[in-house]
């Protein structure tokens, strides 16, 4: 199948066009988060359509579809439904994560905020297809207002009929309960999730037993992204030959980007998998203006960077992962000319080693040493065999640790040594970072005038 990329080149058809505004399609209309707005854009003719159907032949229809989870790893969600043992006797539960905390990533907190019903549609769904009569939403406990509204989203659907018993006249009974979390990032991890929505201490889980023969409360769950579930009521409504019409072959479909940082116009943008941030950022404005792009994140900090060499990777997950890095969340950060790379390595650092659990070594001790010889280099005090170190510290973290956080702390380390080296080994010699006139006596440009650099972080 011929990706976005190549469509639009062939075609010379303009990228904006090209846009799939699904989960997004209303959100500045007045009180987009309301049932009656939901409603007015077919909201739960998914559902009807889903309830006629036997739970098996529902789940073999979203896998048909071809739609991959949105929370980062890509993995088939029919298939994870799929796993659900049948006829063991024991409750089936469906646990949504919304604890969305990933530097960079702003999708399903605005998703929740603008259109909760689209998750709500998309739960009862997947209830009925695992044959589950409890499901739960694990919230990011900071994000206050969207709590609220999602609460009244849950009390309107209660009250409509949507949830609750006999489900529109279907013999389905489901209990929806919204979980506010406390702030811990490894608690997006899902078995470290599931351990905190029990009470205890958000740590990840030793596996096997998988979430889907032994989850909440010991018994089978499935746990999918906000993005991933919201998605399965359009598939309904409209199709999987629908779904699959957008996208490439092997990641058909549309999703949300979630472009940041130094660029003209950042913001969500709802499009078919495989589209390029070139095509993104002649949508939004590009770079900020007077300025050109020095680095990127295709999935938020967690995922290897990218350079200005990447700008037509296919945003699918087959293209980023040809690429060498990750299509992870679509949290497309985007930094200039003026950024030290140093510095915003540092920072994500710092913030991984204080979300480590602690659980395992590799992550607790990696992260920590990390963090000193990066503060060390980015100062002005390191030495060029740090280089050296911080690769070796960070390989024995990597594929190392119980969970992925490790993997993430290491990426920006990878990635960051292979494409800036040279600024890494300014840092050294020049004795600070070369970006900072107070703190630098060498340049990134090779000049030793620090006038004229002033302001050049403003």
């Amino acid at each position: 199948m011929m990706t976005l990329a190549a469509e639009i080149d062939k075609n010379g058809t303009s990228p904006e066009k090209l846009l799939a505004p699904v989960l997004s399609s209303f959100w500045d209309e007045p009180e987009s988060w309301t049932l009656d707005t939901y409603r007015r854009h077919e909201g739960y003719e998914g559902l009807r359509k889903a309830l006629v159907m036997e739970p098996d032949d529902l789940i073999a229809y979203v896998k048909d579809s071809g739609l991959r989870g949105r929370g980062g790893a890509g993995f088939p969600t029919g298939m994870k439904w799929q796993f659900i043992p049948q006829g063991d006797g024991k409750p089936h539960y469906l646990v949504v994560n919304a604890d969305e905390s990933e530097p960079g990533t702003c999708k399903d907190i605005p998703l929740l905020f603008a259109n909760p019903h689209s998750l709500i549609e998309g739960i009862v769904i997947a209830c009925h297809a695992i044959r589950s009569s409890h499901a739960f939403i694990y919230l990011r406990g900071e994000v206050v207002p969207v709590l609220r509204r999602l609460h009244e989203a849950v009390r309107e659907a209660y009250e409509a009929g949507y949830l609750g018993t006999n489900i529109l006249g279907s013999g389905l009974d489901l209990e929806l309960t919204v979980h506010a979390g406390a702030g811990a990032y490894i608690c997006g991890e899902e078995t470290a999730l599931l351990d905190s929505l029990e009470g205890r201490r958000g740590q990840p889980r030793l596996r096997p037993p998988f979430p889907a023969v032994a989850g909440l409360y010991a018994c089978p769950t499935v746990v999918n992204n906000v993005e991933s579930i919201a998605s399965v009521p359009a598939i309904l409504n409209k199709g999987k030959d629908w779904f699959r019409s957008m996208g490439s072959e092997k990641s058909p479909g549309f999703t949300l980007y979630s472009l940041s940082g130094h660029v003209t116009s950042p913001g969500q943008y709802e499009a078919p998998l495989g589209i390029t941030l070139r095509q993104l950022l002649d949508m939004s404005g590009g770079i900020r203006a007077g300025h050109r792009l020095k680095f990127w994140t295709p999935g938020g900090s967690s995922t290897p960077m990218f350079t200005d060499e990447h700008l037509d990777v296919p945003l699918d997950y087959e293209g980023v992962g040809a690429a060498g890095s990750m299509l992870g969340t679509k949290a497309l950060q985007c930094f200039d000319e003026t950024t030290c790379v140093v510095r915003a390595v540092t920072r994500w650092t710092e913030f991984y080693a204080h979300e480590s659990c602690g659980k395992c070594t590799p992550c607790r001790e990696g992260t920590y040493w990390l963090v000193q010889l990066l503060r060390d280099i980015e100062a002005g005090k390191g030495q060029m065999a740090d280089l050296d170190k911080l690769n070796d510290i960070a390989d024995n973290i990597n594929g190392k640790s119980f969970c992925a956080l490790g993997d993430g702390a290491a990426s920006p380390i990878f990635s960051s040594l292979k494409y800036f080296r040279e600024e890494y080994e300014q840092h050294i010699t020049g004795k600070g970072c070369p970006f900072d006139p107070a703190r630098s006596t060498l340049w990134a440009d090779g000049t030793d005038d620090k006038n004229a650099h002033r302001g050049v972080n403003a």
